[in-house]
């Protein structure tokens, strides 16, 4: 019991104050593992993998992911719901004062304030995605510190050729290359999961 109080009293906390998105629960994804040691930051990087490849929020998709992990489909749906509930209020709420606080120069200059802290939230989680899948840069959090060791986890190579080369690929064909460019997500989707198959049964 104690198990689901807390995925859906961390999943509450995310989806309370993850201003600016989805992708803006990243870092408190990110704090979850550290604090709960429910997944690693590997494990991250795969639910992101597969939240953005499946309909829906990636922060709910998230939600469901971890609390699937942690404890079945009663734990999807607690977390799930923990994800929800504040948004739910929030715009219950929202919806009953807009007219009063719609040019509120209070509520105009809150805003002004969290979008740069909701930037530099998603940048640096960023940061860790970028070393944990192009580079072979392990990233860790010891009990009890306040800050994060890095180790290189690559047997000995820095950079993650296979992954580096597939991102630069995608990013042409997904911007500069005129026939590629206007495809659907879902086509660079399945080609990258076709491709990680291949190179992880050469090597």
């Amino acid at each position: 019991m104690m198990v689901y109080l807390q995925l859906f009293w961390e999943f509450f906390k995310t989806g309370l104050f993850a201003v600016g998105g989805g992708m803006a629960t990243l870092p408190f994804l990110k704090n979850i593992g550290e604090t709960t040691g429910w997944y690693t930051y590997k494990d991250l990087m795969n639910m992101l993998a597969v939240s953005e490849s499946t309909p829906g929020p990636i922060g709910i998709n998230m939600a469901t992911y971890v609390g699937f992990t942690v404890k079945g489909v009663p734990g999807a749906i607690i977390a799930t719901i923990g994800e929800i509930t504040p948004s739910i209020i929030v715009i219950l709420i929202v919806a009953t004062m807009l007219k009063k606080f719609r040019n509120s120069k209070l509520v105009e200059n809150a805003f002004y304030g969290l979008r740069p802290a909701s930037t530099g939230l998603i940048g640096a989680a960023c940061v860790t995605v970028v070393l944990e899948v192009l580079l072979h840069i392990s990233i860790q959090k010891p009990e009890g510190s306040f800050w994060n060791t890095f180790s290189l986890a690559g047997g000995g190579s820095l950079f993650n050729w296979p992954g580096i080369v597939l991102a630069a690929v995608l990013l042409i064909f997904t911007n500069w290359v005129k026939p590629t460019k206007k495809l659907h997500p879902i086509v660079f989707i399945l080609f990258s999961a076709v491709v990680g198959v291949v190179i992880g049964a050469v090597a």
